[in-house]
């Protein structure tokens, strides 16, 4: 098939793009900089450098491409984020699910694209009652923090456009917390960096459950999207949520790093604010035995313990 990948470049799409080209894919990367096409390249895809806020560009890029699958991994997320403005550093992020995914959809549809898959995301925006694993089938938060409203708006945008999009089947692929290379949860990432100096505390007790996945294993579940003929929405995540309270000092004794801090909710407000509070407190992990059962995709990292060991396991050795 020919796969068209929009955020070819980035985190999962520089995992994603070499799987589809060693699975007989024609691959099209767009990339935003003409600096990052010449990697697309090597690794085997054609690249195509535009704006996707560009709608006249994006339909022109799509009309040629003639994609059977558009793959939608576009994103602008700082390496290190500033929680308590949670909206403000997603406002390019927010702006690329709305008004980029609506310019997409639209070549795509006039392109004759027949799936498109896109990013959404699973490790916090669903709704903070009731137990402490959800599946697609529960709700998103009705009541976020003010300060990630915009997001999850953007979010929903996202999944009811793609959902609803015409003549296309669509595929919603809610990833879980990255981590491994590359990511903020990876040898040289700001997270693995606050850990070590033990700037990221367990907060009121630490009840919020994450469910993580390992980015090899985030793409190898994109790649069974592409591959399968499946419709809906698709938890991307390993086999273990797990509360903050649990994997935090776990990864902080990996990191051979001193045990991570315990603040109150109120002093932890004045640092990270609401939607601070809320990640380290109140938010619910995401079953993925769905994507188990329709994509026929098994995580090959099940638990975030080993996947954890994997990533910093060179710099034990290197040490």
């Amino acid at each position: 098939m020919r796969i068209l990948v929009a955020g070819a470049t980035g985190v999962i799409g520089r995992r994603l793009v070499p799987l589809l080209v060693q699975a007989g894919h024609e691959v099209i990367g767009i990339t935003r900089t003409l600096a990052k096409s010449q990697g697309l390249r090597l690794m085997g895809a054609e690249a195509e450098v535009l704006d996707v806020l560009d709608a006249n560009a994006v339909m022109a890029a799509l009309r040629k491409a003639n994609p059977d699958v558009v793959v939608h991994e576009l994103t602008a997320i700082p390496e290190r984020l500033n929680v308590r403005q949670f909206d403000r550093e997603f406002e390019l992020t927010n702006r690329l699910r709305t008004q980029g995914t609506d310019n997409l959809i639209v070549a795509a549809q006039a392109a004759g694209t027949s799936r498109f898959v896109a990013q959404s995301y699973a490790a916090w925006p669903y709704t903070r009652v009731g137990g402490p694993i959800k599946s697609e089938s529960d709700p998103l938060d009705p009541h976020p923090p003010a300060a990630m409203r915009k997001t999850l708006e953007a979010i929903v945008h996202l999944e009811v456009a793609v959902l609803g999009a015409q003549g296309m089947k669509g595929i919603v692929l809610r990833y879980g917390a990255f981590y491994g290379p590359g990511t903020s949860f990876g040898l040289g990432g700001s997270v693995f960096e606050d850990i070590r100096r033990r700037r990221f505390p367990v907060v009121d007790g630490g009840g919020g459950v994450w469910s993580f996945v390992h980015i090899d294993d985030a793409a190898q579940a994109t790649l069974a999207a592409v591959e399968r003929d499946v419709s809906g929405i698709y938890n991307i995540t390993d086999d273990q949520p797990a509360r903050v309270s649990e994997w935090l000092p776990y990864l902080a004794e990996a990191l051979a790093a001193p045990p991570p801090r315990h603040v109150p909710r109120f002093l932890a407000r004045l640092a990270v604010g609401e939607p601070g509070i809320v990640l380290m407190t109140e938010v619910r992990g995401a079953s993925n035995t769905k994507a188990k059962r329709e994509l026929s995709w098994h995580p090959h990292w099940s638990s975030w313990r080993d996947g954890f060991l994997e990533e910093i396991a060179p710099k034990r050795r290197a040490g």
